[in-house]
């Protein structure tokens, strides 16, 4: 019987080892005992030297780093828009009554033209009642006139017959001269002439004023009278003007925007009927950062994008107060200078300089910025970044000029720095 075949292994190849000796065996303790504490003081040293760089460790992929430049600054800002109408009146009932309409929503109007008739029975009624007011003090004021007239002429011919009489005693008593000069009259007779003139003097003496304060009471009368019918006069032209203002014309060529009543409407006084919107002048509204709203003053150069072209404007308003951490302000197309085919409500960018800084120290803008006021920047030393005091300037949207504190070429964290809790060193792990 044939016995199986054997299967060789690898025991031909094996080579047996003596066991090593003691002297072997410590040698090799002291090699891995070295390496496990070289790598325990490694390990020892970066621990120490990251409590020695900082009182707290960040990583460097949650900060923003920028590198202090040297340039020009421009203090900038841009701005979405949208355009509105500069000239968009509302036009309202003038008195109470019944509105008929001329116009719809969207017509296109001109200046002068009808655009709703208001019936008023009520003012149109108060005209004629103060027109006939008017004629009955027009017609007392020409009668006195009349009478003025009257009684300066009376009091004229009194005047002149005074004079007449006075001229006639001065007469007499030349004659009562010579005839007592020659005997022919006796004393008595020559004193009653003279008694005739000095009477007749006094006569045109009253005569005179007479006449002078009858001028001037006359004159008042008849002044206060015109008065009167002045006084008139004015209500009736505002009633006229009332009464006109009942038919609501078109300001200028525009076209008519919101109708506030409906055909055949009954309206109360001062209640809006309609508005006109100006197509030929725009405007454009934007709102800005209040950080900006001090440097924004009316009449400072802008410009707007519109349909790749970029069109001068300027600054016509700036919104008084602050909503929402933001300012409204209205820019103002230069003349000749307005795009063609704007559309209300239509939106455009706008972009407005307000000041160049030549050859300035600047870095990009972040909330560091805002945290400390500008008066600390966290500066990059190595794997660390220390805390220092710094003076920042002028601001843009995108850069923020530095007047002391930095060196051209650091590098500072310009966002992120809330979490170092305003520590004076931190490690940054990660640059």
């Amino acid at each position: 019987m044939q016995s199986p075949p054997r299967i060789r292994d690898t025991s031909g190849q094996d080579q047996i080892l003596a066991r090593p000796t003691g002297l072997r065996r410590l040698r090799r303790g002291w090699v891995l005992g070295g390496a496990g504490g070289i790598a325990i003081l490694a390990l020892a040293l970066w621990v120490a030297g990251g409590w020695a760089s900082g009182s707290a460790s960040f990583d460097a992929s949650r900060l923003r780093i920028a590198q202090v430049t040297r340039g020009d600054l421009v203090r900038d800002l841009t701005a979405e828009g949208r355009v509105i109408t500069a000239n968009s009146p509302t036009l309202y009932a003038i008195a109470g009554g019944t509105v008929t309409l001329k116009v719809v929503a969207g017509d296109v109007v001109e200046a002068g033209q009808e655009l709703a008739v208001i019936d008023s029975p009520e003012l149109r009624s108060r005209l004629v009642q103060e027109e006939s007011t008017l004629a009955s003090l027009e017609g007392e004021a020409s009668r006195a006139v009349l009478d003025a007239q009257l009684t300066r002429s009376d009091a004229r011919k009194l005047l002149d017959q005074a004079q007449i009489d006075y001229t006639a005693a001065q007469r007499d008593v030349e004659r009562y001269e010579r005839a007592f000069n020659g005997g022919a009259v006796s004393r008595n007779d020559y004193d009653r002439a003279l008694d005739g003139l000095k009477k007749a003097e006094l006569g045109l003496a009253a005569a005179r004023k007479d006449f002078a304060l009858q001028g001037r009471g006359s004159g008042i009368d008849a002044r206060n009278k015109q008065l009167l019918a002045e006084r008139q006069r004015a209500v009736v032209a505002e009633l006229r003007r009332q009464v006109d203002a009942l038919t609501l014309r078109a300001p200028f060529d525009g076209q008519v925007g919101q109708v506030q009543v409906a055909q055949g409407t009954n309206v109360a006084i001062n209640a809006p009927i309609l508005s006109v919107i100006d197509l030929s002048v725009f405007e454009v509204e934007i709102r800005v950062p209040e950080s900006f709203a001090r440097d924004l003053s009316i009449g400072v150069p802008a410009q707007i994008a519109s349909s790749g072209n970029r069109y001068a404007a300027k600054v016509a308003a700036v919104s008084p107060e602050v909503v929402n951490g933001e300012v409204t302000a209205r820019l103002r197309f230069e003349e000749d200078q307005q795009p063609p085919n704007l559309r209300q409500n239509q939106r455009l960018s706008a972009r407005i300089v307000l000041d160049t800084r030549e050859d300035v120290l600047m870095v990009e803008r972040g909330p560091f910025l805002e945290q400390d006021g500008g008066r600390f920047a966290w500066v990059v030393e190595g794997s660390s970044a220390v805390r220092r005091p710094i003076q920042a300037g002028a601001s843009s949207l995108n850069a923020v000029e530095i007047v002391s504190g930095l060196e051209e070429g650091e590098r500072i964290v310009v966002s992120g720095t809330d979490q170092f809790d305003n520590a004076d060193r931190v490690r940054i792990s990660g640059l």
